[in-house]
């Protein structure tokens, strides 16, 4: 877990040090929308925003247990970024699995998507859908997502 937060604290003593660069040569506005676009990038890659993280081997077996949907994504991606926002409290009945943490997830990905890593990938009973839209997502959840 502790990895997780690497890269956000590694953007946010950037953002700190190349705003306070701009502020002391004396562009506060400069140095406001620096920060703010640095604290943006770092709240993105944040694992704030997603549920944990699974393996796919994991989430497949869960899946195939609780019927609940896979979404393969990455940090980053702002279609994923988008479904776990519309997603809101029902993204934590969904099974996440990041690809770029575990390359088993990215070749279900590949295999699903002609040899693209295209994300988001949802896997409902099975069946991969490749960027489906938030609402058709939603409706595959329990009602009381």
């Amino acid at each position: 877990m502790v990895r997780a937060w690497i890269l956000p604290m590694l953007l946010v003593l950037s953002g700190a040090a190349v705003a306070t660069g701009q502020f002391s040569k004396g562009s506060p506005g400069t140095a406001a929308a620096l920060l703010l676009v640095f604290l943006a990038l770092a709240g993105v890659h944040s694992p704030l925003i997603f549920p944990r993280a699974i393996g796919a081997q994991e989430a497949q077996r869960l899946s195939a247990l609780d019927g609940r949907p896979i979404v393969f994504w990455r940090p980053g991606c702002k279609y994923c970024i988008r479904l776990r926002i519309r997603l809101g409290r029902g993204a934590r009945q969904v099974h996440w699995v990041d690809i770029w943490r575990d390359p088993a997830g990215a070749a279900a990905v590949r295999a699903a998507n002609d040899g693209n890593e295209t994300v988001p990938t949802v896997v409902v009973a099975g069946q991969p859908h490749t960027n489906p839209d938030p609402v058709w997502v939603r409706e595959q959840l329990s009602p009381s997502a």
